[in-house]
């Protein structure tokens, strides 16, 4: 069966997909985009992950291409029409077509949409099986991560050095020694002091929707942790690490810089926010669709 796509106000076959050359997005990564995942045919997060598109295009003054509900519902029909109960969707708006030039158009032009959907792995049910490496790297990006860009090319050459090196993710160090997070997702430590800690929000990293679920689950659950900047000394240093996102869900870093964490093997608070939140993707009545 043919992917379909949904692109500028059309569904069609994926293979004969196209953008015009003169995008924004291809041209000047003028736009941004969600990624979603999909299980038991709901939207994980759908919520969060709509609000933070909103965000992300009043921070770079574009329009929404559409009201919510009514991208919600093309979400739900590039699921529906790919037959994908779990998997991913991806979309893309970017601020249109236009003459290039590094201005704003001046005439207003519409928001251009592009929606994928493909299947994905099931839900990971073996942390164990699901623990994997990271390496660090300097964080070499823009000075806006708190705006999810299609301009990824810092994350790509950091996840391609990861991938060089045997490795899932790339952790990244900013000029002040401090982590800021993964390439592609949140960083999450259990120092020796037993405390859970992850970097506050600010310009320096993304707001993770995975980030804000798992928050909320650790209030509802009575679970401490601190938002605090840490180190890359404490990162090496820690007990426990782990990262979120929306295609990681919490997953366990065992291994950092061919270096064992903690005891190699995934450790009990990292086990029990697996186990929480597969609870919450797997079922929530807040994930409802």
């Amino acid at each position: 069966m043919s992917r379909i796509a949904y692109v500028n106000g059309a569904y069609v076959p994926q293979r004969e997909a196209s953008v015009n050359v003169e995008d924004r997005g291809y041209q000047f990564a003028d736009g941004v985009y969600e990624v979603v995942y999909v299980l038991g045919g709901r939207l994980v997060d759908e919520d969060l992950h709509l609000a933070r598109l909103e965000r992300s295009l009043r921070e770079i003054r574009i329009s929404m291409p559409m009201t919510r509900p009514a991208l919600v519902n093309v979400l739900h029909e590039v699921s529906r029409q790919n037959r994908i109960t779990e998997g991913l969707i991806y979309m893309q708006v970017t601020r249109g077509v236009a003459r290039r030039d590094h201005a704003f158009p001046k005439a207003p032009v519409k928001p251009a949409l592009v929606v994928t959907a493909r299947r994905t792995p099931p839900y990971p049910r073996d942390i164990d099986a699901w623990a994997t490496t990271a390496i660090t790297q300097p964080d070499q990006r823009w000075a806006r991560c708190d705006i999810k860009s299609v301009g990824l090319l810092a994350n790509v050459l950091a996840k391609q050095a990861a991938r060089e090196q045997g490795a899932a993710e790339a952790l990244l160090i900013d000029a002040d020694g401090l982590v800021t997070e993964g390439a592609s997702t949140s960083a999450w430590i259990v120092g020796r002091d037993s405390v859970l800690r992850t970097r506050p929000l600010s310009h320096a990293i993304l707001p993770g929707c995975t980030r804000a679920a798992l928050v909320t689950l650790l209030a509802e659950e009575g679970i401490a942790f601190e938002e605090r900047a840490f180190t890359a000394d404490e990162l090496r240093d820690a007990s426990e690490v782990f990262i979120t996102s929306a295609t990681s869900f919490v997953r366990p870093i065992t291994a950092l810089d061919g270096v064992a964490v903690g005891s190699g093997a995934p450790g009990p608070v990292t086990r029990k926010l697996f186990a929480l939140f597969a609870r919450h993707a797997q079922g929530s009545l807040a994930n409802a669709a």
